[in-house]
């Protein structure tokens, strides 16, 4: 149940529970995503061409766009990092379009899926801060005053707690309430009178999968970055 409102079973679940097997939507949803993924890239990779068209114009366009983004944000050592920034952000975009299709559920509708994608995200930029700092990382901790840092470190502690939290209840909360909207759309009028409303739906995917792609290069951004 979600605010009152019963949430229907997806397709993929009603398959699996056929075949008397007992996966959770979110993991079922996630696999099919890597699937969809795994093929476009390697429909792609096959048919390269010095004049991109189709598909390889489309990835170029985004992937390219986005690393220039991510190297004017970070500098060169943005490139390191790039490619875990660009699968979160096409994984969670496809993700996210997943949940428009009728009959079909998004993997980012659940607490627990997005909970685990924001603490890799956590242990990964401050994998990079212990990595390019080595001890000396604990400075971005303790505040440019010498006086403040005790006090400084506990709050800078628990602010970094919250970023998976945050990143967490963002992006589910969103999605979940799209879904709910969809749903209530679809119980009040004729489902071809919501297809104008699937592309204010779509930008909004696209703008949650990008703030997580964001959020996540400025928390990369600040663990490369030295301690004053």
């Amino acid at each position: 149940m979600a605010g009152g409102l019963e949430l229907p079973v997806s397709f993929l679940e009603l398959a699996a529970e056929h075949a008397g097997v007992h996966i959770p939507s979110e993991v079922l949803y996630s696999w099919l995503a890597i699937l969809v993924l795994l093929v476009l890239g390697i429909m792609t990779t096959t048919s390269l061409k010095m004049v991109p068209g189709g598909l390889q114009n489309f990835f170029e366009y985004v992937i390219g766009g986005l690393e220039n983004f991510t190297v004017e944000t970070m500098g060169e050592d943005g490139r390191r990092v790039f490619p875990v920034l660009i699968v979160i952000f096409l994984y969670i975009l496809t993700c996210n379009f997943m949940g428009l299709i009728p009959g079909f559920d998004s993997a980012t509708n659940s607490v627990n899926h997005n909970g685990a994608m924001a603490l890799f995200v956590f242990v990964y930029y401050n994998y990079w801060g212990i990595r390019n700092h080595g001890p000396r990382y604990i400075k971005h901790f303790m505040g440019p005053m010498p006086a403040l840092a005790p006090m400084m470190l506990i709050l800078e502690f628990l602010s970094h707690l919250a970023r998976p939290l945050s990143l967490t209840l963002r992006l589910f909360g969103n999605i979940r309430g799209e879904e709910l909207v969809l749903i209530l759309l679809f119980m009040l009028a004729p489902i071809i009178a919501t297809f104008p409303l699937y592309f204010l739906f779509m930008l909004a995917d696209f703008i949650q999968a990008f703030v997580f792609f964001m959020l996540t290069l400025v928390y990369l951004k600040g663990a490369f970055e030295h301690a004053h």
